[in-house]
């Protein structure tokens, strides 16, 4: 069975938006790693500001793989236009790692 990797993320009320258009501008970085099943970014919906970055993986390795390479590339990111690399989004960050035991589809009607 799969694993699933949650990152948990305190983002700040006023870095809510610069976190948002950062994942969607590495939007695509991380389909074609081999391994990867999905990923969601949840934003919270009230009475906390964390947020949830949520993959599947086909398995421990092929999360591996993806850290050391493409994962590192992503966040190594550009600077500014003056070369300086941008603030951080999220004060804190977590990860929870669970491995999928039972799995549910929906039913085609």
């Amino acid at each position: 069975m799969s694993i699933v990797k949650i990152n948990v993320l305190t983002v700040p009320e006023e870095q809510r938006e610069v976190l948002e258009k950062r994942f969607a501008a590495r939007a695509g970085a991380v389909e074609g790693s081999d391994g990867f099943e999905w990923f969601e970014l949840l934003r919270p919906v009230e009475g906390t500001d964390t947020y949830l970055v949520y993959t599947r993986w086909r398995d421990e390795e092929s999360f591996q793989a993806w850290l050391k390479g493409p994962m590192r590339a992503a966040h190594q990111g550009g600077g500014d236009n003056r070369g300086e690399k941008p603030k951080p989004a999220a004060t804190g960050s977590t990860l929870w790692s669970f491995e999928v035991v039972q799995q549910t589809e929906p039913k085609n009607a």
